[in-house]
């Protein structure tokens, strides 16, 4: 007993001076080590955010980090940009930040279908960059921790985010989730020629030689297609001529983007892809007669050999192959977004670009003449910091830098002197304002290795963008500005047909993500199947239209449709 007593006695003084030592330390415990609270688990703080957050400079001041850190950035391939990891701009920013980016490039055609995997995998990169998230992949991720929340960081060291959300209408409110988080940065893009970008492009000199005027109709644009296979325009004495080609990974390139708005209004808003309403009913355009009515106009320019084959499959760089062809001019027309989407740019060819001209929105057989429309000026999910992410607080500020005017500038329009100077007094910009700067065109660079290219969260306000320096009849910011101002503004749909930006809880966000995967999958392989004959569209429209509803097309409108309702409530 007197043995037991003595080791309890002992015990006793150990505990009170290990309790002491502790006691009388307390004070020298680094602010960066775990708390012994931390360690048992009492603070929901992640372990790898204590041990940085010290390490991370207050917001503003740089270098971000003292000692060099290595950030894993999955990012899109883009056609302009020789190599990322090599990019003078990635040199650049990690002098600047003390931040190495180690990059997992993915191919621009394949970017939605990488996206998933990796997500459902499970095997994260420190940082989605420029991959496009949508709204209901933040709900359902975000919700189960792959996205971690930006919203404390933002508080404590943001600059630029706090700016934007203080200056720009709804960007708070564009970015947040419905859980309350902000998992995404978006790229501002207050671009007027981009809010009806679904654009046709006709080359004009072909139009002058055979006598024709620009099409204002379908049946004009048929003729003229006609004329061009038919009656060798480009005066080469060869039957070379390639009246109407696209791609599959071009900007609004795709077949039906353009053309299929002079049957029934056609958008390609991520938010809500073939979507419309119709007396306040979410409904889908593709289902419908008159997308059926569409497709025979397609199937009938492609039975007549003025459609290319390779528009079903050919990506990008493909098309601009054609576009660019040195010998002779082939290509009499092609949607996009601007005329880059189907050949260079610049002098290259005697300037062959500037004979493109906007084919106005077209007239269909039944009166329909539609530009679409897309006001969003924030395009979500451009940056992510994923699950896993040891530095998260070095990972924001990294981010919130790219909306500086400097750094946007620098990422996207390139180096000073080289790519864009300074404006000087007297110069106007595209809206008729004083100017800031101007471009430096590089006609011989078809890749450069310079800048992004726009990748990211960058912040193109209006501010940015029509402060441009309006510099003539080349100059392809005023082109576009002038050619959507004539040719696409006159025919905006009233904002009643759009679907508009909807909040969805996570069942509905989980949901969505894989009805809408599978119905436009099977959209697109029909409308090419159609308009090659592989379909028969007298025989198989309604197994067509059956297959959606077995695709649970009913039950995908009815999640928007009580989305919808809840914001009139």
């Amino acid at each position: 007993m007197r043995r037991t007593l003595s080791a309890l006695i002992a015990c006793i003084i150990l505990i009170a001076v290990f309790t002491t030592a502790c006691s009388n330390n307390s004070n020298n415990v680094k602010d960066n080590e775990p708390k012994p609270e931390q360690a048992a688990g009492n603070t929901p703080t992640e372990p790898a955010a204590a041990e940085t957050s010290d390490a991370v400079a207050p917001a503003g001041e740089f270098p971000i980090v003292k000692e060099k850190i290595t950030l894993k950035v999955m990012a899109p391939e883009n056609a302009g940009v020789e190599n990322y990891a090599t990019n003078l701009f990635t040199k650049e920013l990690e002098e600047k930040t003390n931040i190495h980016l180690e990059w997992i490039m993915v191919p621009e055609k394949n970017v939605v279908e990488k996206l998933n995997l990796m997500l459902v995998s499970g095997d994260y990169p420190d940082i989605l960059l420029g991959m496009g998230v949508n709204k209901t992949q933040e709900v359902v991720y975000g919700g189960q921790g792959a996205f971690l929340p930006m919203n404390d960081l933002i508080e404590k060291y943001s600059v630029e985010t706090k700016k934007l959300m203080e200056t720009l209408p709804l960007f708070k409110e564009t970015i947040t989730a419905p859980d309350g988080n902000i998992y995404s940065l978006p790229k501002v893009n207050q671009c007027f020629h981009c809010t009806m970008s679904q654009k046709m492009w006709l080359y004009e000199p072909w139009l002058t030689k055979l006598g024709l005027s620009m099409p204002t109709t379908t049946e004009e644009f048929y003729t003229v297609l006609k004329a061009f296979k038919e009656k060798d325009p480009n005066g080469n004495s060869k039957a070379d001529e390639i009246p109407f080609m696209t791609s599959v990974t071009g900007w609004n390139s795709a077949l039906d983007d353009f053309l299929m708005n002079a049957f029934i209004y056609n958008s390609k808003d991520p938010n809500a892809p073939g979507l419309l309403m119709r007396d306040g009913k979410v409904t889908a355009a593709y289902d419908k007669p008159e997308w059926k009515e569409g497709l025979q106009y397609l199937r009938r320019l492609f039975q007549e050999g003025l459609i290319a084959p390779e528009s079903f499959t050919q990506d990008k760089n493909q098309l601009l192959a054609v576009g660019n062809n040195p010998d002779a001019v082939l290509l009499g027309s092609s949607p996009g977004g601007f005329q880059g989407e189907f050949l260079q740019l610049g002098d290259v060819n005697d300037k062959r670009w500037l004979g493109y001209k906007a084919v106005p929105a077209l007239k269909g057989p039944a009166g329909v003449q539609l530009s679409a429309y897309s006001p969003m000026e924030y395009y979500t999910g451009q940056f992510v910091i994923m699950k896993g992410n040891k530095y998260p607080e070095a990972s924001f500020r990294l981010a919130d830098m790219f909306y500086d005017w400097d750094i946007t500038m620098r990422l996207s329009r390139g180096v000073e002197g080289k790519n864009w100077k300074k404006a000087e007094s007297g110069d106007m910009g595209i809206d008729g304002n004083p100017a800031k700067w101007a471009p430096i065109p590089n006609t011989d660079e078809k890749i450069q290795n310079d800048y992004w290219n726009e990748l990211g969260p960058i912040n193109l306000s209006n501010e940015f963008r029509l402060s441009q320096k309006n510099n003539g009849p080349e100059d392809l910011e005023v082109l576009l500005y002038q050619a959507t101002n004539d040719s696409y503004a006159p025919y905006k749909p009233d904002v009643s047909i759009l679907v508009p930006p909807l909040v969805f809880n996570e069942e509905q966000s989980a949901e969505i993500a894989g009805l809408q995967k599978t119905i436009d999958d099977y959209r697109k392989e029909m409308l090419a199947r159609f308009v090659t004959g592989d379909a028969d569209l007298d025989k198989d429209w309604d197994r067509y239209v059956s297959t959606l509803k077995d695709m649970s097309l009913e039950r995908y409108l009815s999640i928007y449709q009580e989305a919808y309702d809840k914001t009139k409530h």
